[in-house]
């Protein structure tokens, strides 16, 4: 559902909350490293993170990355939005349109009644599903990664 981008972008957001000591910035050089994301294209999404302030950046010998709201404050659905676009959402799950062809005057897919409920709890969760809980999840299990 998500694009490997966004689940990079969600990942670089959790590794720079575990991270991240007040007034500390991370280089993208060592994200990078430690996510095993190529750094050219970790740096494209961690600037568009940046320009929408999820993250905070800053250049130079000690500049690099840090979260630009408190975990608390950021939902996953912030993310996907920044990188994937509201389009993850209007996809249909069987035909290759937009289900917005559907308002249109369009005939929806078969199963287009069926997964508008399931559609609006995704909405939800990610909506309501932040980073810091997903951080204390983290914590809290040994069995879980970024």
């Amino acid at each position: 559902m998500l694009s490997n981008t966004c689940k990079y972008g969600i990942r670089a957001v959790l590794y720079l909350a575990m991270n991240v000591k007040e007034n500390r910035k991370i280089g993208i050089k060592q994200i990078s490293k430690d996510l095993d994301i190529p750094t050219p294209f970790l740096g494209k999404i961690l600037q568009s993170l940046a320009k929408h302030k999820i993250l905070s950046s800053t250049k130079g010998p000690h500049g690099g990355f840090s979260l630009g709201k408190e975990p608390d404050k950021i939902s996953l659905l912030d993310i996907v939005l920044i990188i994937d676009g509201e389009d993850v959402f209007n996809e249909c799950l069987i035909n290759v349109t937009n289900c917005k062809n559907y308002e249109k005057g369009k005939a929806p897919c078969p199963v287009h009644d069926k997964f508008v409920p399931i559609r609006k709890k995704i909405i939800d969760l990610f909506e309501k599903e932040k980073i810091a809980n997903i951080i204390a999840e983290i914590k809290n299990s040994k069995k879980i990664k970024i």
